[in-house]
């Protein structure tokens, strides 16, 4: 009973001080801070539209970065700012580590994978992970694997639904198709999802989308103490992501075993991305392997996943990028021989500069990571000015700067793949990635960014020559999930019909 007063007296006691104090000026720029709770109020009350509800915040400062204040003396630092970016991502590396509170808030989840480590753990993983990436071999793999799932799982389900003329969920499809995708080609491991006998890729993909929106609740904590008390009680949503945890690991140390098994066979040839890491003796422990594999499956999933259901809206609503792309296809045919229903080649993606402008551009609106956290640990003055105290958090908000007129002029809100085209060649332009941080930056730079783009560009390439993806109601925009990955709520719901 104790516990629960004091979790009442947590979640109460902002809200109390958010009526019982005088409100701020309208005038004042930033969090608005209170006695005592400090900006956890406005926290409180706009934490079902925060991605937007940061958007007007930083957009009204001068330098598009402010303090949200918290009890205490450990503040919280958000930035939209190009320069204070490059500053934490690069100037400043070693001082901007993600930090032992970020990594305890996804530990249970993610472990020590790459996306959850700093220091040597974290350089061990990407030194490895950087060669392989770079190999030739590597991506060949990826392009025949995409071919096969395309042709063989992706085109039938949608073949399907335009047969029988009904709605169906395209983020969901999309979510299952990435799955099967990372799962052969980082695990060489079929999972299904998209097709008959994957029961075990559902159950796991539930459980682990259940899991990656209750962590990222953990962030949205009016106290950290909320959660903390939850677990140690194993109650509530802790309680459930305990259980769905469980899964996740069940699932993954499964991959493990049989990746070992055949690496042990004396014939392996797996080309496959945990088969790398296991012949690598730093890297081969199981619990090491486990984490390697679910960061695998959040990287490779839930990103690529994201940024296509976001586009598939978008284009439904500017047929004329539409327009665009199917003329590009239709040239790019017409000078290779290609026809209507072969998939293309990694030579010919390479052409498609207005297609890969026009994922850029949704990437730049709807980025798949919207927000990215870490630490300080040392004081520190950012470029702007702002003042970053030792131990306090700090973050560049990747939605928020897309929408700052300060950094991509007038219209900086309208969907416009024609600001990444060069004009005097017709190619694709790209952009500062200190401007544009949707792939990270600096040390951290994601290394499968051109794998992404090779993914991407061959679904959307083969969705598009074949089929016509309708959005009912279009006009209003889909209400944000915001779980691990910016993701829609309640799913996109399309029809899909032929094109002729």
């Amino acid at each position: 009973m104790e516990f629960l007063i004091i979790i009442f007296f947590l979640v109460s006691l902002p809200i109390f001080i958010f009526f019982i104090f005088p409100r701020q000026p309208s005038s004042h720029i930033g969090f608005k801070s209170y006695p005592i709770v400090g900006s956890l109020p406005g926290l409180v009350k706009n934490r079902h539209r925060f991605l937007d509800w940061t958007v007007e915040i930083l957009s009204e400062c001068p330098t598009q970065t402010a303090v949200f204040r918290r009890p205490g003396n450990r503040q919280f630092v958000m930035t939209a700012n190009p320069a204070n970016v490059e500053f934490m991502l690069k100037t400043k590396f070693d001082s901007f580590p993600k930090g032992e509170r970020f990594i305890s808030l996804l530990e249970d989840l993610l472990g020590r994978g790459i996306f959850n480590s700093d220091g040597e753990m974290w350089w061990k993983q990407r030194k490895t992970a950087s060669y392989e990436f770079s190999t030739r071999s590597l991506r060949d793999f990826v392009m025949t694997n995409v071919t096969v799932e395309i042709n063989t799982r992706l085109i039938p389900v949608l073949s399907a639904a335009a047969t029988a003329g009904k709605s169906i969920d395209l983020q969901d499809i999309l979510e299952r198709f990435a799955f099967d995708n990372i799962c052969k080609l980082a695990f060489n491991v079929d999972a299904g999802c998209l097709g008959d006998g994957g029961a075990d890729g559902v159950e796991f993909m539930r459980a682990f989308d259940t899991a990656a929106t209750i962590i990222s609740e953990r962030f949205q904590s009016v106290t950290p103490y909320s959660w903390k008390i939850k677990k140690k009680l194993d109650i509530g949503s802790e309680k459930l992501l305990r259980e769905s945890i469980v899964t996740v690991h069940k699932f993954a140390d499964d991959i493990v075993r049989h990746t070992i098994d055949q690496a042990r066979s004396s014939n392996n040839t797996n080309e496959d991305l945990l088969s790398r890491f296991i012949n690598i003796e730093e890297m081969n422990s199981p619990e090491l392997l486990r984490d390697i594999v679910i960061s695998f499956i959040l990287a490779g999933r839930d990103t690529t996943s994201s940024a296509l259901s976001w586009f598939f809206w978008l284009l439904s609503k500017h047929p004329e990028v539409e327009n665009k792309i199917m003329q590009e296809l239709n040239s790019i045919r017409e000078r290779t021989g290609k026809r209507i229903g072969e998939v293309y080649g990694y030579e010919e993606l390479k052409l498609m500069n207005y297609l890969h402008a026009a994922i850029t551009e949704s990437l730049r609106l709807y980025p798949p990571v919207p927000v990215e956290i870490m630490s300080c640990v040392e004081d520190n003055v950012l470029p702007d000015g702002t003042f970053v105290g030792k131990a306090w958090g700090i973050s560049y908000n990747a939605y928020a700067m897309g929408r700052m007129e300060s950094i991509w002029g007038k219209g900086c809100d309208r969907f416009d793949p024609g600001r990444w085209i060069d004009e005097t060649n017709g190619g694709f332009r790209g952009e500062n990635p200190y401007k544009f941080p949707v792939f990270h930056a600096g040390p951290r730079m994601c290394l499968g960014k051109e794998m992404a783009y090779t993914q991407m560009k061959s679904i959307v390439a083969a969705v598009l020559d074949r089929f016509v993806v309708e959005v009912p109601g279009k006009k209003e925009r889909p209400e944000i999930r915001l779980s691990m990955t910016l993701r829609i709520k309640g799913g996109l719901f399309v029809r899909i019909h032929e094109r002729t």
